[in-house]
């Protein structure tokens, strides 16, 4: 399963959500998550397209492909291996790469240099060379330029496992992570040329994602993350359009939690004096009929002369609601930001009295993952119960199976609280 493919939809049943106790926000999150849904596809970072990485990586896959095919080379690499290597990499076996998994051709390649000095020594053994001739181990600079490609992609698989995580909000990292990722790719003097043309490529295969109106959002869930409050890669003018925007949607969000409750209300009174209407006899249906299309009652002298300057209306009301909101992202900006190891969803439950506004907007934001790997994990773990041995295992039970494989940690954490 690639690490970081694109989301395309999203429930409310994050496990940080659960964890920290969140869930209460379910319904206004789930309304969330039907207005965006962020996503961070990084499948294949386009350096690998590079000729010389390309025909580097082709040489690598010679060499592991022959290992695993020839038995007599398994056997000398294995005891070349306890001669030569210290005991903590003396198992380790070469890894073959899957072309549509490009950290997966990064592994290999690790694996490779891990491997290097007994990898030359076995394809030097007399009992191997001779089965051998088309496969020819790396010179040093082909070593220094896996160990430049090593260094250059270590940081995007860190990222891709990053967002790939399940225990802590990700929808969050994606602008800071790419924003890294663009700095780490500007060219230098001291970069070779294999280099500059995969950081090049890099570069370009990220500077146009996330960059139209309709990505947007992913600044808004970063600026509701208290680890990256501050945007220090954006202008003042950007902050402030930011900030705006997490404005009017915490005041949206605010009003279409109030709205449903009394228009539920009016319709519950309204079907139920319908049916209470149909069950009386005609000429008592038609007196409720009757009373229910009464015209309203007129106002009396005093709540026409002092309605519009004593009471509150609705308009005053929303009024009220968007300066409190405008004061708590006043007061949340002026804090400082918590630290990277942090989690944002605790930090929002725990501040929740001082952010009643912005707070439920945070919760249910920030509970989106930032990829879909979680519930790609699903399908492995799919694979794992229905083996061979139990294929007859009713889909009811394969359903229970899952749920308690991919829960256990949430049922078992609930329990102890």
């Amino acid at each position: 399963m690639a690490a970081g493919k694109a989301t395309t939809r999203y429930r409310c049943c994050h496990r940080q959500c659960e964890k920290h106790g969140c869930g209460s926000e379910g319904s206004r999150a789930g309304t969330a998550h039907q207005v965006f849904r962020p996503h961070f596809k990084f499948s294949h970072p386009g350096c690998l397209s590079v000729p010389c990485v390309a025909r580097l990586l082709g040489r690598i896959r010679r060499i592991v492909n022959f290992f695993h095919r020839s038995p007599t080379a398994t056997a000398v690499l294995a005891a070349k291996q306890k001669l030569l290597l210290c005991p903590d990499i003396s198992e380790h076996k070469l890894i073959v790469d899957v072309t549509t998994r490009w950290n997966s051709s990064l592994d290999m390649m690790e694996r490779y240099l891990d491997l290097q000095p007994v990898v030359a020594a076995a394809l030097l053994s007399p009992e191997v060379r001779r089965n051998a001739r088309e496969v020819d181990t790396l010179d040093n600079l082909d070593i220094r330029d896996a160990e430049d490609i090593m260094k250059l992609l270590t940081p995007l698989k860190t990222v891709t496992t990053v967002l790939s995580d399940e225990q802590n909000p990700t929808v969050s990292l994606i602008v800071p992570l790419k924003h890294t990722i663009e700095q780490s790719m500007l060219p230098v003097e001291e970069d070779s040329t294999m280099v500059s043309m995969m950081k090049k490529a890099i570069f370009n295969n990220l500077s146009d994602r996330y960059t139209g109106p309709g990505d947007k959002h992913l600044l808004d869930c970063t600026a509701l993350d208290p680890r990256f409050r501050s945007l220090p890669h954006l202008t003042e003018d950007q902050r402030q359009d930011v900030f705006q925007r997490v404005k009017e949607k915490a005041v949206q969000m605010h009003n279409q939690t109030n709205s449903p409750v009394e228009e539920t209300n009016e319709g519950v009174t309204d079907t139920g004096a319908s049916t209470h209407a149909a069950e009386l006899p005609a000429d008592q249906a038609d007196m409720v009929d009757a009373d229910l299309q009464q015209p309203p009652l007129k106002k009396t002298a005093l709540e026409d002369l002092l309605e519009g300057t004593f009471t509150e209306s609705v308009g005053a009301a929303q009024t009220d609601h968007m300066c409190g909101i405008e004061t708590e992202i006043v007061r949340y900006r002026s804090e400082m930001s918590i630290s990277l190891t942090s989690c944002p969803l605790k930090w929002w439950k725990e501040n929740s009295k001082f952010y009643p506004l912005l707070s439920p907007l945070a919760k249910a934001y920030l509970t989106t993952p930032a990829t879909s790997v979680p519930s790609e994990r699903v399908f492995s773990t799919t694979g794992d119960v229905v083996t061979s041995q139990r294929s007859q295992l009713r889909p009811e039970n394969i359903d229970m199976l899952n749920f308690l494989k991919r829960n256990l940690k949430v049922l078992s954490y609930t329990s102890q609280s």
